[in-house]
C-alpha cells in the first residue's frame, strides 16, 4: 500500500506515487560503453564508497562476449542494471519497472485491467495469492487466500524475481486462457486451475442492515472511491438506526492510507493515532485520525483473515488499539510496509519501500499479521455449504455488546 499524500498506491494491486527528476544518467552512463578504467561521476561524492570500474569491466564483458548481445541494446543492458540495483535490497516491495512495464503498472492503478483479478504477493520466496476480488474471475474458479502459485502456464514461479514478473505472465487479452498450478494447504498434490481473463474492475464496498439492526460493511479495497461509498454506507445506516457495525475487511488488500485514516476517523476521536510511519533515520511520522467520529459510540468488531493486508490491518489495528474493538477471523497477511513510486523522465519509474507501518501501540505488522482475538477458521466445507462462522461470531459477538 501507498501513501497518496505522493499520490497513489495500489498496488497491488493497488500502489502510491512521488515525481523524481531523471536517474538515467546515475550509473555514469553518459553516451555510450565506457572503458574499463576506474572512473565514475561520483569519485567526488563522499557518499558513495563504490569502483565503478568492475560495473565498466563487466558491462564490456557482457557486451563483447555473451553470445546474444547483438539482441540486446544498451538501453536494455541500462535498464538490467538498474533491475539489479534494486534487488540488492532482497525487497519484494521494491522494484524497477521500464517504460513498457510502467504503463501496465499504471493501468492497474487506475483500478481497470485485463486478468484474473487476484492480489498476490511473494512471502518466504513463495508466490501466492493474497486474495481474489470480489466478482472476478480468481474468484470464480476458487483461488484462496494463501494459494501457493507454483507455475504460470509452463512457467515456475521459482524463476520469478518479484511480482511485477509474475503480473505481466498472469495478465493478457480479455478472452484468454491463463493456467495457473496451484498448491493449496491440506492439498496432496497441486492442480492446475484454468481461468480465462477479463476486465478487472477493482470493486469498493456492500453494505447492509441485518437483525437487531445491526450495520454490515464490508469493505473489498481502499481505492480512491473508499471514503465515498463508506459514507454512502455509514450515513443510511445511522439514519436507520444502526446500534451496532461489523466491518469485514476479509480479504481486503488494501490500498491509499488516505483512504484507511479517513475512514478511521468515522470510529475513532480526532487525534486519535492511526499509524505511525518509521523512516530508516529512525525519524517517524504520525498519522491522527480527523473525521467526524459519527460511529465512535456504536459498538465495533472486525472480521479479517489471511487476505487482509496493509490499509486493511491498519485500519483494524487502530480500531484495536484506540477502542478495544475485538477483531475475529484468522490471521491477517503481514503488509506492513510503505512504498513510493518515483517517476523518470523516460518513462521508466521506480517503486521503492521507505518506511514501515507502526500500529498505535508501536506494534510492527509486516511478515507477521494481527493475530483475531477471536480465532474462527473458514474451512473449504464451510464455504461449499454455503456457512460463514465468522461473521455468526461476529454477530453473536455484537449483539452481546448492544445489550
Amino acid at each position: 500500500m501507498e501513501n497518496k499524500k505522493t499520490s497513489n498506491k495500489n498496488y497491488g494491486l493497488i500502489l502510491g506515487i512521488a515525481l523524481l527528476v531523471s536517474v538515467s544518467y546515475s550509473f555514469g552512463f553518459q553516451g555510450g560503453l565506457r572503458n574499463a578504467e576506474p572512473k565514475t561521476v561520483y569519485k567526488d561524492n563522499p557518499e558513495i564508497a563504490a569502483d565503478f570500474s568492475t560495473f565498466w569491466k563487466a558491462w564490456d564483458t557482457f557486451k563483447q562476449n555473451f553470445v546474444h548481445s547483438k539482441d540486446i541494446t544498451d538501453q536494455d543492458m541500462l535498464y538490467g542494471a538498474i533491475s539489479g540495483l534494486v534487488n540488492a535490497g532482497n525487497d519484494p516491495y521494491t522494484v524497477f519497472l521500464k517504460p513498457s512495464d510502467a504503463n501496465k503498472f499504471e493501468e492497474d492503478l487506475n483500478g481497470n485491467f485485463g486478468g484474473i483479478g487476484a492480489q498476490i504477493d511473494i512471502r518466504n520466496s513463495q508466490l501466492m495469492v493474497v486474495a481474489p476480488l470480489k466478482d472476478s474471475p480468481a474468484e470464480r474458479v476458487g483461488l484462496k487466500s494463501g494459494d501457493k502459485i507454483l507455475k504460470i502456464n509452463s512457467t515456475s514461479t521459482d524463476t520469478l524475481a518479484t511480482i511485477e514478473e509474475a503480473v505481466k505472465l498472469i495478465r493478457g487479452t480479455k478472452g484468454t486462457t491463463v493456467v495457473l498450478t496451484i498448491l493449496r494447504d491440506g492439498w496432496a498434490l497441486p492442480k492446475e486451475i484454468s481461468i480465462i481473463r477479463d476486465t478487472i474492475a477493482v470493486p469498493t464496498l456492500d453494505w447492509e442492515m441485518k437483525s437487531d439492526n445491526i450495520a454490515y460493511i464490508q469493505l473489498y479495497s481502499f481505492n480512491e472511491n473508499a471514503p465515498l461509498a463508506f459514507y454512502k454506507a455509514a450515513l443510511p445506516a445511522l439514519i436507520s438506526g444502526a446500534k451496532g457495525i461489523i466491518l469485514d475487511l476479509r480479504n481486503n488488500p488494501g490500498g491509499y492510507l488516505d483512504a484507511a485514516t479517513n475512514i478511521a476517523g468515522w470510529f475513532l476521536k480526532s487525534g486519535d493515532v492511526v499509524v505511525r510511519e518509521e523512516f530508516s533515520s529512525g525519524k517517524q511520522d504520525v498519522l491522527k485520525a480527523q473525521g467526524n467520529s459519527a460511529l465512535a459510540d456504536l459498538p465495533v468488531v472486525v472480521l479479517v483473515n489471511g487476505g487482509s493486508a496493509s490499509a486493511s490491518e491498519i485500519l483494524a489495528g487502530a480500531l484495536r488499539d484506540n477502542r478495544h474493538v475485538k477483531i475475529i477471523g484468522e490471521t491477517t497477511f503481514g503488509k506492513g510496509t510503505v512504498q513510493e513510486l518515483k517517476r523518470f523522465t523516460d518513462g521508466s519509474e521506480m517503486k521503492v519501500s521507505i518506511a514501515q507501518w507502526l500500529l498505535p501501540n508501536g506494534e510492527t505488522i509486516d511478515k507477521k499479521g494481527i493475530t483475531p482475538d477471536i480465532v474462527v477458521e473458514l474451512t473449504e466445507e464451510d464455504a461449499t455449504a454455503g456457512k460463514d462462522p465468522q461473521l455468526d461470531k461476529a454477530m453473536e459477538i455484537i449483539k452481546a455488546e448492544i445489550k
